[in-house]
C-alpha cells in the first residue's frame, strides 16, 4: 500500500472511531438523561429528591442503608452510575448495530425493541443480581407503563437513531472515499 492510500485508510478508521465515540456518547447521554429525569420527575411528586432518586441507582451497588447513609456523595455516584450504565447501553447497541445491519436500516423498530430489553434486563436479571436483591417493574400499571414507553422510546429508539446516524453517514461517505 502506497503512503498516500495508507493515509486514507487511517483517516477513514480515524473518522470511524470518531462517529462512533459521538453516536455512544451522544445516545447514552441523552438517554440517560430521558431515563433519569423521568425518574425524578415521576419521584418528586411523591416527595422524593433527586438526590435520593440517585442514592436508589447507587443502592444496586452499595446496597440501600450505605447508599441513604452516604447523602449527597452516594446521590452524585448514583447518577455517575446511571450514566455509566446508558453508555455501556450505548456501545451495546452500536456494536451490535456494525454487525447486524437491520438494526441500522430499521432503526425505528429495533430501537423501541433494544429499549424494551433493556427493561427487562435491568429489572429482572440486574436488579436481583445487584445489592438491592430483588426484582423491579413490580409497582402499579400506571408506574410501570410509563417506565417501560420511557425505555422503549427515549432510551432504545435514542441510542438506535444516533447510531443509525453515524453508521449510515459513514456507509455513505466510505462508499465516495472509495470511488474517488
Amino acid at each position: 500500500m502506497s503512503t498516500p492510500a495508507r493515509h486514507v485508510a487511517s483517516e477513514t478508521s480515524a473518522h470511524a472511531g470518531s462517529r462512533a465515540m459521538r453516536a455512544i456518547l451522544a445516545g447514552g447521554l441523552l438517554g440517560g438523561a430521558f431515563d433519569i429525569t423521568y425518574a425524578c420527575v415521576v419521584w418528586a411528586f411523591r416527595g422524593v429528591s433527586p438526590i435520593r432518586v440517585g442514592q436508589s441507582v447507587a443502592a444496586g451497588l452499595l446496597g440501600r442503608e450505605a447508599a441513604v447513609a452516604g447523602g449527597v456523595p452516594t446521590g452524585l455516584l448514583g447518577f455517575v452510575l446511571h450514566f455509566g450504565i446508558a453508555l455501556i447501553m450505548a456501545a451495546v447497541y452500536y456494536a451490535a448495530a456494525t454487525r447486524v445491519p437491520l438494526l441500522v436500516k430499521r432503526a425505528m423498530i429495533c430501537g423501541p425493541i433494544y429499549g424494551l430489553g433493556l427493561y427487562l434486563v435491568m429489572n429482572y436479571i440486574v436488579l436481583p443480581l445487584s445489592a438491592i436483591g430483588r426484582a423491579g417493574g413490580n409497582g402499579p400499571w400506571y408506574l410501570v407503563l410509563p417506565e417501560i414507553a420511557v425505555h422503549m422510546f427515549l432510551v432504545g429508539l435514542t441510542m438506535a437513531l444516533f447510531t443509525r446516524r453515524a453508521l449510515a453517514g459513514g456507509v455513505q461517505r466510505e462508499g465516495i472515499a472509495r470511488s474517488g
